[in-house]
């Protein structure tokens, strides 16, 4: 994050590089007028027009932080439809915020985690410079309504900056995983607007398992990282909204360890069915007609925008597959041809053509990077077997799973095979 002395100074500076969205748009636009005239095929132009679109989008983003990195995660959906080279320099700016180390007056390790005087303004206001280049966005997604978008991530982001909010979030995480035999979260000690500390938590970081773990460890804590995901808006009411490496541990007794609840999703009546029903009408190879009039209901087809739903079933499926069979293995390799099947022209024109909709956003976010993170431990497990346990609406209108079982066939003897350690 950056310095005390960062945000005053650099204020100025990033207004002016969030003001280049809008006035990079219009230059590109009267470019492409200009080709369309000279003879260019349209269609040609207008994909010329939005890789640049997207190129200058992640690159400005990508040199900030505070709320224009927030903005350049919720909305990643836009990452996995463009070519790495694009998308690049917004992945490596991601950062994590500092935490210090402290002994606290009883004699418990703590951790310290403390807002930096006029972090909030800055972040805020990135928002402000980014609602006036809503229009941009449409180019690379015309079914996205972006300004609704931008105020649910303008509230999210001032949850996250009330470290009070979060000490709540993260002692109803605590309470509920207390005794867990898989999950631990840190309990608070103690909190302020701006301050929050909490118990010390010591453990391998998720990042070392993934350079550095053995096969059992990364299948092992890949299934603790489902899990906890799953569990915690049935368990808490909450899902857990940033599923990055740095929050996560395995700890010294095999738990998986959580970290950082600034960004939760407040879920009182646990996942959304719908979401459950349609992987499973997916899964089935059902007829999706029936599921359009929900999807607009929910928001992610608006009226204006027409679908095939065969379409859209080849670009749910991948999205699906890991749960489609018992076990199954998350790699770099797959995750990169799904990147490279989204770039196909047809399933372009379909991500384009979704909306997003504002309720969805976090469920959204811990969706697209949770899967980065299973690929990036290589897991394999029984990934199906944490959906038919946690996810309402995948199984049939009593609750039950597929076969009638809330647990799924053989539940507990494929978790139990699958955490022991391999011969």
């Amino acid at each position: 994050m950056d310095s005390v002395s960062d945000f005053p100074l650099r204020a100025f500076t990033r207004t002016a590089k969030l003001a280049t969205l809008p006035v990079g748009l219009a230059g590109r636009t009267a470019l492409g007028l200009g080709k369309r005239i000279g003879g260019r095929p349209a269609e040609l132009v207008a994909t010329e027009i939005q890789q640049r679109t997207a190129d200058q989008i992640f690159r400005v983003l990508g040199e900030l932080k505070g709320g224009a990195m927030k903005f350049g995660q919720a909305l990643s959906i836009f990452e996995a439809a463009l070519p790495p080279e694009l998308a690049g320099p917004y992945r490596a700016t991601l950062t994590r915020p500092q935490v210090h180390q402290a002994i606290w007056q009883d004699g418990r390790q703590v951790a310290v985690k403390i807002q930096y005087p006029g972090a909030g303004n800055a972040l805020l206001s990135d928002f402000t410079q980014l609602s006036r280049a809503a229009r941009l966005f449409s180019v690379l997604m015309p079914g996205l309504e972006v300004r609704p978008l931008l105020d649910e991530l303008r509230t999210r982001m001032s949850e996250e900056l009330d470290y009070e909010l979060e000490a709540q979030a993260q002692q109803a995480f605590a309470d509920a995983y207390t005794g867990d035999p898989d999950i631990s979260a840190p309990h608070i000690v103690a909190a302020t607007g701006h301050v929050l500390i909490s118990e010390w938590m010591d453990g391998v970081p998720l990042s070392k398992i993934i350079s550095d773990g053995s096969q059992d460890e990364r299948d092992r804590m890949g299934l603790l990282f489902v899990r906890f995901l799953f569990s915690g808006p049935a368990r808490v009411g909450m899902l857990h909204a940033d599923p990055h490496p740095g929050n996560f541990r395995m700890l010294a007794d095999g738990r998986l360890g959580v970290l950082d609840f600034g960004a939760v999703d407040r879920l009182p009546g646990g996942m959304p069915p719908f979401i459950g029903r349609l992987v499973r009408m997916v899964h089935d190879g059902a007829d999706l007609t029936p599921a359009e009039q929900e999807l607009r209901q929910q928001g992610f087809l608006r009226d204006s925008v027409n679908v095939d739903m065969e379409a859209l079933r080849s670009f749910l499926a991948p999205m699906a597959e890991p749960s489609r069979q018992d076990r199954f293995k998350f790699s770099r390799d797959w995750l990169r041809g799904e990147a490279q099947r989204v770039t196909d022209p047809r399933a372009a024109n379909m991500s384009r053509r979704l909306n997003l909709p504002p309720s969805y956003v976090l469920i959204h976010r811990v969706s697209t990077a949770g899967t980065g993170v299973l690929c990036q431990l290589e897991a394999e497990g029984p990934f199906r077997a944490e959906m038919i346990k946690w996810l309402p609406g995948y199984g049939d209108t009593n609750g039950a799973g597929p076969d009638g079982d809330p647990d799924g066939p053989g539940y507990d003897e494929r978790l139990s095979d699958a955490l022991a350690p391999r011969a």
